[in-house]
């Protein structure tokens, strides 16, 4: 077994190997929120937040957003759009998404006058790369494109629901 480091730089990385170790370790559950929990605070940080109660509002917010969209996509790529080979259970995409969270913790330089924001950006899109690898390698995919079928149409769904209670609680 590699170090919690060696996986989130495979992570970020899109080294399939680290994502099918943590696939597989079903003691790193507790890993994989911890760092979807960190990169929700660089996230609330990177955005500008300085509101230690807006900080941990927004980083509630991202890991039940975050829980909802890897519910979502089990439910889309195993019920859906499996494959004959696919096989996962809530366990192996919450570890593997979870650990695609691991650049997330980039976006903490957003807060860096001028470039901070496009940092803020570019780190966003490399953890959609990162979700769609995690859930090719938790659902067995051999196809890259069905993964990202599967994130997006996830990720979507997810965006409507979120944003129907957002809009509910103004």
């Amino acid at each position: 077994m590699t170090t919690l480091a060696a996986r989130m730089i495979g992570s970020a990385r899109l080294d399939a190997a680290s994502y099918e170790e943590v696939e597989a370790d079903h003691r790193s559950n507790f890993q994989a929120v911890g760092i979807v929990a960190a990169s929700s605070v660089a996230a609330a940080i990177g955005s500008g937040l300085k509101d230690p109660a807006s900080i941990v509002g927004l980083t509630l917010a991202a890991m039940l957003s975050w829980l909802l969209w890897v519910l979502l996509t089990l439910f889309i790529g195993t019920r859906l759009l499996p494959t004959s080979k696919t096989h996962a259970d809530f366990g192996e995409v919450l570890r593997t998404t979870g650990l695609s969270a691991s650049v997330g913790l980039l976006r903490v330089f957003g807060i860096i006058p001028g470039i901070g924001a496009f940092i803020f950006y570019a780190v966003t899109i490399w953890m959609l790369f990162t979700f769609v690898i995690a859930i090719r390698q938790a659902l067995d995919y051999d196809s890259t494109a069905r993964a990202f079928a599967v994130s997006v149409a996830g990720w979507a769904i997810h965006g409507l629901i979120f944003f129907t209670f957002v809009m509910a609680a103004m």
